[in-house]
């Protein structure tokens, strides 16, 4: 028998100024072909990574989570900070040593081209590695002055894999963890998210610009010339989040809730930050959509497909696609979400019969919190569970 799930989807359209929030190696806006128009496009992972911080925002330094090459650089702080039994903490060069004999088990110092750094980007929770000092239990000193050999053999003993594939931060166990070297350190992310789209055609245009050299009286022209390329969007963004496999990672139901509302918000909220001061593109959606599925996924992107052409406005033309689109699916598929909750500023009989009344955001995540919380509880959604919900 397989194993309840439950995935909360994220759309949301979302209307860019002119703007350059995502940039490829020659500074060019981000762009695909999508029913053979060129598009707006913004990574999934520029996307994930604005998620993240904005995420960070609502969480105590001391359970935030890290991406760094120079994880054993942040261990021996601690282990040089650390007080065991009233003693002061290590030296700087033991601390070095016992951090790196530590981190070796891992593996991920090997093909390191630093000492001081790992192979590649490490992504773990900052109160991991005060469990791995905990995990030494008062033997710091005494560790860090044995021999290689011996010192070797007691990490060993150690739990040091088991320590930092336990205890995840919210951040790693929303968006996953690949070692390559060391399968067992691997987290199976609980969110995925979709590379932004535009749903109209767009072309890439030129900013053309100029900087005056304030202390030069005496040349009137310009001391510097430049140009920037920019385009402006009315972008579909997707995500979703597999609320079984958050739990899987959490292994705590109210850890798992808080995280379920907090990514919605965060990724609601965040904006990749390109150019931002050139700019100044920040910019809330249109409409969120939340739809409840308990079989599979469901990106509607494919309303799309045809290029959306502005003749009431970019915006409203695209959310009208929308709902047509979750309609049309449901229908043909037999594939109806269990819950569908919005917000939105649009106006229509249509929308509103699709997506049900708009919530202020608020209100919205309310909802999510309580669908969450009686998902975990009863492993199902019950009809009215809560407020707003159609």
């Amino acid at each position: 028998m397989s194993r309840p799930t439950l995935f909360v989807e994220v759309h949301i359209l979302q209307s860019l100024p002119p703007s350059n929030v995502n940039r490829d190696d020659s500074g060019t806006p981000k762009q695909a072909v999508y029913g053979g128009a060129r598009r707006a496009r913004v990574s999934s992972q520029a996307w994930k990574r604005a998620t993240r911080n904005e995420y960070a925002k609502q969480v105590p330094e001391a359970d935030r989570a890290t991406r760094t090459k120079r994880i054993a650089g942040l261990l021996a702080q601690r282990l040089a900070l650390r007080v065991d039994k009233g003693g002061a903490g290590l030296k700087t060069e033991l601390a070095d040593r016992l951090a790196a004999a530590l981190l070796e088990p891992l593996g991920i110092t090997k093909s390191a081209k630093k000492d001081d750094q790992s192979a590649y980007l490490l992504f773990f929770g900052k109160k991991q590695l005060d469990d791995l000092v905990r995990l030494l239990d008062g033997r710091a000193a005494e560790l860090a002055a044995l021999p290689d050999d011996d010192l070797k053999d007691e990490v060993k003993k150690l739990s040091v894999v088991q320590t930092l594939s336990t205890r995840h931060p919210a951040e790693v166990a929303l968006f996953g963890r690949m070692v390559a070297d060391l399968p067992a350190l691997n987290v199976d992310a609980s969110v995925q998210v979709a590379h932004a789209l535009s749903t109209h055609a767009v072309r890439t245009e030129f900013d053309y610009y100029t900087a005056v050299d304030d202390e030069n009286t005496d040349d009137h022209g310009a001391g510097m010339i430049g140009t920037v390329e920019f385009n402006s969007s009315t972008l579909y963004r997707y995500a979703v989040l597999g609320v079984h496999q958050l739990r899987d990672n959490l292994s705590d139901a109210d850890e798992t809730r808080r995280a379920a509302v907090r990514f919605v918000d965060a990724f609601t909220r965040s904006m990749p930050t390109g150019h931002q001061n050139s700019f100044a593109h920040r910019t809330l959606p249109h409409l969120v959509l939340l739809t409840v599925r308990a079989d599979q996924p469901v990106n509607l992107v494919s309303a799309y497909e045809e290029p959306v052409t502005g003749v009431t406005g970019l915006a409203s033309e695209s959310v009208v696609r929308l709902a047509d689109e979750l309609q049309a699916v449901g229908e043909t598929w037999g594939d109806k979400p269990l819950r569908t909750l919005a917000t939105y500023t649009a106006e229509g009989d249509k929308i509103t019969e699709v997506f049900g009344s708009s919530l202020p955001f608020p209100a919205l995540l309310d909802s999510v919190d309580a669908l969450v919380e009686q998902w975990l509880t009863h492993g199902e959604i019950a009809p009215g569970a809560e407020a707003g919900a159609r």
